[in-house]
C-alpha cells in the first residue's frame, strides 16, 4: 500500500517505501513497422532509436554492405543479432569477429565498425551518454528529466581479462529447467534471449509482476505481443492511469517503468519471441547460479 508520509500507517513494516509521492512514469512503446526511421544511410539502411533512462536502443534494417561506424567511444556497447538469419562482422581494437544467427557481440571502447555482409537486422545498445544517440530517440522528450523511480547505477566491474571483442552465439544453447532464458551481461547491460513460443500464450498462465526501481526493455523480434501494464495508485488521484493493453507487431519495443505491474502475452499465430534488456544488469538474476552465461568474464559488484 502507498500512504502519505503524514499517515501513521506509513511507518508500518508492510508499507511500501517509494520515491516520495513523485509520479510513476508512463510506459513507452515504439513500433518500428509504423514509425519513420530517425536515420537513413546513403545505401538506404534505416535506423530507429528508442531509449530508457539508462540505455539507448538502435534498431537497423541494414542493406548488404552497410557499415555502422563509431569513433572514440569511451564505453563498451553491444550488438545484438535478433534473428537466426542475421549475420554481421564487427571490427574493433585491431580484431574482427563474425557472427551468424542469433547472438550478441560486445564491442570495446574506441573506434569500431559493424558490417552487414548481407541484408540483415541489427540492434545496438548504448549508454545514454554515448555521443550522438540519445537525442535521436523517438521518445527523447520523455527523458528530458530523469525518472525519479529508476535507480541510476554506475558501470559494473570491468571484465576480468580486459576490454576486447566478445562474441556469444545463442542458437545452440538449449533449454534448462534451472535457468531462465539465455542471459548475458556487460558492465552496463543485461540481455536475455527468451526462447521462442509457438502460437499464442495461454491467457490463464500469464506472469504479472513488478520491479521496484529498474526499467525493462522488451524487444519483440518475432510475432506479436500484447503488453499488459497496470500503474499502481499513489496518494495523488490526478496521477492514476487506466490499465494499458498495447498490442505490437515485431520489430517493436516496450519500455516498462517501475513499479508498474506488467506481463507480456504472445498473441501471434506463429513463432513469437522477445529479447529482454535491463540497464544496469539485474542483481537478482546475477545472484542465481548458472543464470548468467558469461558471469566468469563479467564479475558482479
Amino acid at each position: 500500500m502507498a500512504y502519505a508520509s503524514s499517515d501513521p500507517r506509513s511507518q508500518l513494516a508492510t508499507a511500501e517505501r517509494r520515491a516520495g509521492d513523485e509520479g510513476i512514469a508512463a510506459p513507452e512503446f515504439a513500433d518500428f513497422t509504423a514509425a519513420p526511421p530517425a536515420e537513413v544511410s546513403d545505401l538506404g539502411s534505416r535506423t530507429w532509436f528508442v531509449r530508457a533512462q539508462n540505455a539507448v536502443l538502435a534498431y537497423t534494417d541494414a542493406v548488404a554492405g552497410e557499415v555502422l561506424e563509431r569513433t572514440g567511444d569511451t564505453d563498451e556497447y553491444v550488438v545484438l543479432l535478433p534473428h537466426e538469419t542475421s549475420a554481421a562482422g564487427v571490427r574493433a581494437g585491431g580484431a574482427e569477429v563474425q557472427l551468424a544467427g542469433q547472438g550478441l557481440v560486445v564491442v570495446p571502447p574506441g573506434n569500431s565498425e559493424v558490417v552487414a555482409g548481407a541484408a540483415t537486422h541489427l540492434v545496438r545498445l548504448f549508454r545514454p551518454d554515448a555521443p550522438g544517440v540519445a537525442a535521436l530517440a523517438g521518445n527523447a522528450a520523455s527523458y528530458a528529466e530523469p525518472h525519479p523511480r529508476v535507480a541510476v547505477e554506475d558501470r559494473w566491474p570491468a571484465p576480468v581479462d580486459g576490454d576486447r571483442l566478445r562474441v556469444y552465439p545463442v542458437g545452440e544453447i538449449g533449454r534448462s529447467p534451472d535457468r531462465f532464458g539465455r542471459i548475458f551481461r556487460t558492465r552496463s547491460f543485461m540481455v536475455n534471449f527468451l526462447y521462442p513460443h509457438q502460437g499464442p500464450r495461454d491467457p490463464e498462465k500469464l506472469s504479472p509482476h513488478h520491479h521496484d526501481d529498474f526499467e525493462q526493455i522488451s524487444l519483440a523480434v518475432r510475432g506479436e505481443f500484447t503488453h499488459h501494464i497496470r500503474t499502481p495508485w499513489t496518494t495523488a488521484r490526478s496521477r492514476w492511469r487506466e490499465d494499458v493493453h498495447e498490442t505490437l507487431p515485431s520489430p517493436s519495443v516496450a519500455v516498462i517503468p517501475p513499479p508498474t505491474v506488467h506481463t507480456s502475452e504472445a498473441v501471434g499465430a506463429g513463432l513469437n519471441q522477445l529479447v529482454d534488456i535491463f540497464a544496469p544488469p539485474r542483481r537478482d538474476f546475477s545472484a542465481r547460479p548458472g543464470w548468467v552465461l558469461n558471469a566468469d568474464e563479467y564479475p558482479a559488484p
